[in-house]
């Protein structure tokens, strides 16, 4: 519902009456203004020539769309904290801090903080803010020990006991980035390192409580079960061999295998076949036998077994030289425990510190510090979001009304000034630019809408080899010709920041263009028709000639008797009679055709003879002229946009005198000098040649004018 008490002014542009933005009263009173007046209801974040960034802040449910409402919130937040509504019109990069309104309570801390990022940055004498001071996130707060986001870094911590300690968090659980850009811990990873630390104790105390079972060897108890690790499978793989000997003792020999296993290196190096060595039984395999500790070892295990021996065996059984199965048993048995401990081993991640160390972590009060730390920092939070929200200011100052002009009127799209939004570069093809160029969200969605615009549009694929980008764009050509444009050319696009693309076209949409375009049309149809058959009826009797040339050929007879007595076949004139009959009929009926309205046009009047052009030519282009008047008349740029994900809610026409605009033609510069001497043109015709085709049409005039007695001539 309109305002009552705002009078708006009204232009009407590209067909539809479009509101008027002529001071910062108008935009307040947007939220008034009825939304059937508006150009669109919903645009994209992404994909036009806008920062995105301050696009996002607008979008508040983070939907990648723009709406009505979201427009009209920025803008009762912006006016809310400035001086001046008039200077959003002004779409300055320089941001005044005299604008802020200080008078309200957030405009006095965004004052503050504004000052803040200048003092930050290095200019706190600084008057004016830009988008790329208050963007530079990690700028502004990389010397700020607390920077309102719950993260710690060494910077925080005034003591080097601190700092170590927050070095081993990081090292044990790892880190987050402040908003210095700096690594620091927050209260969540704090509390993963004390539940580690604590973890870690209290799985050692089980031992320590039971360290008659579960340390059977005391300080050495990890060394020993390092040590039956390594040899374990190979004891097991022996005295099950033993029992399987003794089970069988014909198997014994099998069992061993040694003979040819050895035969196959006996030739070679030794000391290079300690791998194959290895696979062997760890020794002889007899039945129920039990292992020797010190002779008959396969030498690739013996050192694995001394250790074994002296770290183990000596220790449960001293002085023994054999380890039976019963034994190896027992062996197991005092190490299950032990195994079991080691499966249930938590807090992991602090073990590299070492349990002194963890325990004195733990005891101290350099955690109590840290908590207090962050505690700290998460204090200053709203301060910090202050100082974001001071980004958010300077970008609507700067982009806002930007965005409100290509939403609510299409402003800049009709304005030779400035290109919308949604223009994205120029495309130079065919001795032309073309200013409307759209990039292509949705390809899909583009080819079921496209073809309603009644625009003669090209797709092309955009590749820049600067920084490998690729893109597609959707140009609308509104000038010039079309008889060089073919799936396949090439072109250059250049975008909004002056970066070229190589580009090929590849896709066409064909609609006409002007209308002098449209007059040739028949013309180039008719002309293109003859053009593919004279070409089709060439190569097929080019074709049908090479194939009788070569059958020919192939029948030609070997034998040169043959070939002398071959007789040629006479020419049988009754066959082709026919055939010269049709012609001769064809060409009868077109002479006779031809005739009759050379005839009828040489019997009009010489005054009716224009018309009579005229209307043959009418009568030929004129349909195709009107269907180009009507859709230059309708075309409608809406349809594109909405294949953009764009919601347009009025027309957004492209008339003919509108398109001129969007694609300019090569003109040389004012002032050029041209030499007219091309020595690649081709030479004017002989005197003689000219003095002929002059009496011809002399004559004919002559004939003319004497039939229709328009002069008397005497001889």
């Amino acid at each position: 519902m309109s305002n009552t008490n705002h009078i708006w002014n009204f232009s009407s542009v590209g067909g539809v009456k479009r509101v008027n933005f002529e001071s910062g009263k108008d935009i307040i009173a947007l939220e008034h203004l009825d939304q059937k007046l508006w150009t669109a209801l919903s645009c994209p974040v992404y994909g036009l020539e806008i920062d995105y960034k301050t696009l996002e802040l607008i979008d508040q449910d983070k939907d990648g769309q723009i709406k009505v409402s979201e427009i009209l919130a920025a803008i009762k937040w912006i006016t809310s904290v400035i001086n001046n509504n008039d200077d959003l019109l002004k779409q300055e990069t320089q941001f005044p801090l005299s604008s802020i309104n200080s008078n309200s309570e957030e405009g006095k801390v965004l004052l503050a903080s504004a000052k803040t990022i200048l003092k930050n940055l290095g200019k706190p004498d600084a008057s004016t803010l830009s988008v790329e001071d208050t963007s530079d996130i990690v700028k502004i707060f990389e010397n700020s020990a607390f920077n309102g986001d719950g993260i710690i870094t060494e910077d925080s911590c005034s003591s080097p006991e601190l700092k170590t300690l927050l070095i081993e968090i990081i090292t044990s659980v790892g880190s987050l980035q402040d908003r210095g850009g700096k690594a620091g811990i927050d209260e969540v990873l704090l509390q993963q390192f004390i539940t580690a630390c604590q973890d870690f104790v209290l799985w050692h105390k089980i031992a320590e409580d039971n360290k008659s079972q579960i340390l059977p060897f005391g300080d050495n108890t990890n060394e020993a079960y390092q040590s039956y690790l390594l040899i374990k499978s190979k004891l097991d793989d022996y005295f099950l061999r033993c029992r399987l000997a003794a089970f069988d003792t014909d198997s014994t020999e099998v069992l061993n295998s040694l003979v040819s296993r050895i035969e196959t290196i006996t030739t070679k190096d030794l000391s290079n076949c300690v791998d194959e060595i290895s696979t062997y039984p760890l020794a002889k395999i007899e039945a129920s036998r039990p292992l020797p500790l010190s002779t008959g070892i396969n030498p690739a295990w013996e050192m694995q077994v001394s250790d074994f021996k002296n770290k183990v065996v000596n220790v449960l059984f001293p002085n023994i030289v054999e380890l039976d199965e019963e034994k190896w048993h027992i062996i197991n048995n005092t190490f299950k425990p032990y195994s079991i401990w080691l499966n249930e081993k938590v807090g992991v991640r602090v073990e590299p510190l070492g349990l002194v160390r963890v325990k004195k972590i733990l005891s101290n009060d350099c955690i109590d510090y840290l908590k207090a730390l962050i505690i700290k920092d998460k204090s200053l939070e709203s301060e910090a979001n202050n100082i974001i929200l001071v980004d958010k200011m300077v970008r609507y100052y700067r982009d806002l009304f930007t965005l409100i002009k290509n939403f609510v009127t299409f402003y800049d799209f009709y304005s030779p000034e400035f290109p919308a939004i949604f223009q994205s570069g120029t495309l130079y093809i065919d001795q032309r630019s073309c200013d409307l160029c759209i990039r292509v969200i949705d390809m899909p969605k583009h080819d079921k809408m496209v073809s309603l615009s009644g625009m003669f549009l090209i797709y092309c694929e955009c590749v820049s080899k600067s920084n490998n980008e690729k893109i597609t764009i959707v140009v609308a050509l509104t000038n010039g010709d079309i008889d060089n444009l073919v799936v396949g050319r090439n072109a250059i696009f250049y975008d909004k920041a002056g970066n070229d693309y190589d580009a090929t076209i590849i896709k066409i949409i064909e609609n006409p263009i002007s209308i002098k375009q449209a007059f040739w049309t028949p013309y180039r149809i008719v002309s293109k028709f003859i053009e593919t058959q004279i070409n089709k009826f060439v190569t097929e009797q080019d074709n049908k000639n090479k194939a009788d040339a070569t059958s020919k050929i192939e029948s030609i007879p070997s034998d040169q008797e043959s070939i002398s007595t071959a007789t040629p076949t006479p020419f049988d004139v009754g066959k082709f009679v026919g055939i010269f009959a049709a012609i001769a009929l064809a060409l009868g009926a077109i002479g006779t055709a031809i005739a009759s309205v050379v005839s009828g046009f040489l019997n009009l009047a010489w005054w009716k003879m224009p018309f009579a052009i005229s209307g043959l030519l009418l009568l030929i282009s004129g349909p195709s002229m009107i269907i180009a008047f009507i859709k230059l008349r309708k075309r409608n740029l809406a349809f594109i946009l909405d294949a953009n994900g764009w919601a347009i809610n009025a027309r957004v026409i492209v008339n003919i005198q509108f398109g001129k605009t969007l694609t300019h033609l090569a003109d040389l510069p004012k002032g050029a000098k041209i030499n007219m001497n091309d020595p690649f043109t081709k030479k004017g015709r002989p005197l003689w040649q000219i003095v002929l085709v002059l009496s011809a049409i002399i004559g004919s005039c002559l004939f003319l004018l004497l039939k229709y007695k328009v002069v008397n001539i005497h001889f």
